[in-house]
């Protein structure tokens, strides 16, 4: 017998499509009909993946045309799953913190390049400019920022915001600062598994009185790993900030993080790169310039990335002193490290703005100005 492919459709229509509500031809489940004397091939397309949902199409299939058109038929079926159309792209969003404007993660690909020396010193130099400030110390396990601004013996008090004990984070040169170190000894060790640093974060995080803020930052520790989504899946990020030193192993971690922000479900807009230890400088000669570690490779980077690139920050030796003893190096007035620091500062505000005020907001408030900064006018 020869068999019609307008049997074949009608018949098929007597048959619901997995989960659509509609008959296998109106919803489009069937893709095609080929015939050939008594042989028939189906192709259907379903949404949903089980083993039983394919099995249950063929065999209906297979029954309906014996059924309904020809009992000694020969059907094959050939059935192609496909996801279901997302309506909408999630994206990691988190909560805002009242009071707080704008939150700048400061990452980095690998450890070693100053993320936390950047962190600090940009934080001491919005103060200085005016701005309402707090650090997060979010490496959990290196926390340094404490050591940085001299408070590593300090540790936080228990205050009453609206009838809920909260943490007060500890201020230092005009910044307010929370880490792990302040609840942990110097020589201890925090051996923790993901959800436990993730659940000590959300806790400084949310169970903090931190006032009014112009910019929370955010040190996060190296890599692109479980602490960096807690934390993205908890906050609105405004920005992210990438710190780089100029060699290729640094870089090539350092494009690694920048894609993780770019990541289409994470979508935190990267407001640029920093070079940090770009190049060294002599106290005896400087108009020198000895680059140690390769020259414009976090530019050359930025470029390739279409970043801009923030800053670049001095081999100098003050730099370190200042944060083994715990007063940041942008404080050394009249200094080309003060410069530069304060060039970095500026360059991290307008991309701030610029971010703010090209892109869709985030649940966070925003600054839409920079009038009354002194540092922006110089």
């Amino acid at each position: 017998m020869k068999l019609q492919k307008k049997d074949i459709l009608e018949a098929l229509k007597t048959i619901t499509a997995p989960g659509a509500g509609e008959n296998m031809v109106d919803s489009g489940a069937v893709t095609n009909v080929l015939t050939f004397g008594d042989e028939v091939i189906v192709d259907i397309t379903i949404n949903n993946p089980t083993l039983q949902a394919r099995k249950k199409a063929e065999v209906d299939i297979m029954k309906t045309i014996h059924d309904k058109v020809f009992e000694k038929a020969q059907v094959k079926v050939n059935v192609k799953v496909t996801a279901p159309p997302k309506e909408e792209t999630v994206e990691i969003k988190g909560k805002a913190i009242p009071g707080i404007k704008n939150i700048v993660a400061v990452a980095s690909g690998k450890g070693g390049v100053g993320k936390s020396t950047v962190t600090s010193n940009i934080a001491v130099t919005l103060a200085k400019m005016g701005f309402k400030v707090g650090i997060l110390d979010a490496d959990i396990y290196g926390p340094s920022v404490p050591i940085m601004f001299d408070v590593a013996n300090e540790r936080p008090l228990s205050v009453n915001v609206d009838g809920k004990s909260k943490m007060k984070p500890i201020e230092s040169y005009g910044v307010k600062v929370l880490s792990i170190g302040f609840f942990t000894k110097p020589d201890q060790a925090v051996i923790w598994r993901g959800p436990m640093a993730a659940k000590a974060l959300n806790q400084m995080i949310f169970d903090a009185a931190w006032g009014e803020l112009d910019f929370l930052l955010l040190d996060l520790p190296p890599g692109t790993g479980d602490i960096h989504l807690s934390i993205m899946q908890s906050l609105p990020i405004t920005g992210a900030v990438v710190v780089s030193t100029p060699q290729n192993v640094a870089l090539a971690d350092a494009k690694k993080g920048v894609a993780m922000f770019k990541q289409e479900s994470i979508n935190v807009p990267v407001l640029g790169i920093v070079e940090n230890m770009a190049y060294f400088t002599p106290d005896e000669l400087p108009d020198n310039k000895y680059y140690i570690f390769g020259k414009e490779g976090a530019k050359n980077l930025a470029e390739d990335l279409d970043v801009r690139l923030l800053g670049e920050i001095p081999l100098v030796q003050s730099i370190r002193e200042a944060g083994d003893v715990g007063r940041p190096a942008a404080l050394q007035a009249n200094t080309a490290t003060m410069e530069a620091f304060d060039n970095l500062t500026k360059n991290v505000v307008e991309e701030t703005v610029r971010r703010n005020t090209d892109l869709p907001a985030t649940e966070a408030i925003k600054i839409t100005t920079m009038a009354g900064c002194s540092a922006v006018k110089n």
